[in-house]
């Protein structure tokens, strides 16, 4: 299974977005403060060197960013960029009221961004910035606070470091839920691969113990890494026992009731009738009273053919099954029977084939990849018409599905009848595959 780097990937982009998108806030909001103050009356400019340094510190912090998105290697050094806004908040107070400056509240947005990250060091970094930026105008122009002012200090210290206190919690709560959430994560992927593994397992893998005279190729092309489709084939009597279902949806849980309906049918090998054995399936998935099973469905077509081409059938709500007959003549073995899970009882049918006869099988997938249209079942027949061999069937569709990605699961089986062809030991053509 190739790995999935598309989720590591935006989380790199993103992160290298983040520090670009909070230092143009805090550098907007610095050059608005400082253009406002320099055309507004009311609002005073003490000091314009110290005004316009303010900005061109903000300024510079925003460029920093940029070369940290163009280069993501310097995310290491992120946290300069704050550390840089406090000392242009610093002189952003100064220039515009000194102590009395209206534009302190800014210095929240540093203290924020540094508090976000992990590691309780980073309530202290806030604190030390804030710092700078309260006492920068007592080192720019030395004078001796009053009593009051050293009050005032001191609260917004306070509050700043609640805030940073506040804020580091909450990213540090955030990141053990994300924390948790991959964890889940990934066991959910390994068990979705462990369920594969065996799903795959648990499909024929060779033709050795069935009649000669039968050409077998079957596959199987999952929309997900699990799916609802399946097919079989084993000994059975004198002849072999072939089976495709689909079960109603995708992934795991359709996938646990088509090993089921796989087991089951297995189980009644010695059944007289195919129809009893469709019968078996359906008492064992109604057993327990379980809404989910009882709110599934399962379309099942199950042959059995004999060393002399009678080929004994039942057909539950499937109906995509032809016949395709030495001379190029297709047709359709079909069935009023309704899928398991619906109806309560299938009829068992008989049909002969005679030599280069093949039976197909498919799922609903497998016509999805023929379009959508009134022509999709007349595409569909032409292609069984170009192709020779059973396994030259099923690598035809198996090619199309690798075209494009498909929504539903494909799944065909072909069986080819020649009574006096000598059939290979292995398989031409089994598998499962993935799109």
């Amino acid at each position: 299974m190739a790995e999935d780097t598309g989720p590591i990937v935006l989380s790199a982009m993103s992160r290298s977005w983040a520090p670009l998108a909070k230092q143009a806030v805090v550098a907007g909001l610095i050059v608005a403060a400082a253009v406002a103050s320099s055309t507004l009356p009311w609002l005073p400019v003490t000091d314009p060197i110290s005004m316009w340094s303010g900005v061109a510190c903000a300024l510079g912090g925003l460029l920093f960013a940029g070369a940290v998105f163009r280069v993501p290697t310097l995310l290491l050094a992120e946290l300069l960029i704050p550390g840089v806004d406090f000392i242009a908040i610093g002189l952003l107070r100064f220039g515009t009221g000194e102590t009395r400056s209206v534009f302190l509240a800014i210095i929240v947005l540093p203290v924020i961004w540094i508090a976000a990250n992990p590691g309780r060091q980073h309530i202290v970094y806030p604190l030390i910035g804030t710092s700078i930026t309260l006492l920068l105008p007592y080192v720019l122009s030395p004078t001796t606070p009053a009593a009051s002012e050293l009050v005032r200090l001191l609260v917004a210290l306070l509050v700043c470091a609640a805030a940073a206190s506040v804020t580091n919690e909450l990213a540090r709560h955030a990141s053990s839920r994300v924390d948790i959430a991959q964890r889940q994560r990934r066991v959910a992927e390994s068990e979705i691969v462990r369920a594969a593994t065996v799903q795959q397992a648990l499909l024929p893998t060779t033709t050795a113990g069935l009649p000669t005279a039968l050409e077998v190729s079957g596959a199987c092309v999952p929309a997900k890494m699990v799916g609802g489709d399946f097919y079989d084939w084993f000994p059975s009597g004198t002849g072999a026992a072939f089976t495709l279902g689909d079960v109603m949806g995708k992934g795991v849980g359709a996938g646990m009731i088509a090993t089921a309906v796989r087991s089951v049918i297995r189980s009644a090998i010695n059944d007289d009738d195919v129809g009893q054995t469709l019968q078996r399936v359906g008492a064992g998935l109604s057993s327990g009273g379980s809404d989910i099973l009882s709110a599934q469905f399962t379309t099942c077509f199950h042959v059995r053919i004999g060393q002399d081409g009678a080929a004994e059938w039942a057909d539950a709500g499937h109906g995509l099954n032809i016949l395709r007959r030495a001379n190029g003549s297709l047709e359709h073995l079909r069935s009023r029977d309704l899928p398991i899970g619906v109806g309560a009882s299938w009829a068992s049918r008989t049909t002969v084939l005679a030599d280069g006869d093949t039976l197909i099988s498919i799922s609903d997938g497998v016509l999805d990849l023929f379009g959508d249209d009134a022509r999709t079942l007349e595409r569909f027949e032409a292609t069984l018409s170009q192709q020779r061999t059973s396994s030259d069937i099923v690598n035809a569709i198996t090619a199309r599905a690798a075209e494009a990605e498909h929504p539903d699961d494909v799944t065909v089986l072909a069986v080819t009848y020649r009574p006096e062809a000598t059939a290979a030991s292995s398989p031409e053509h089994t598998g499962w595959r993935h799109p």
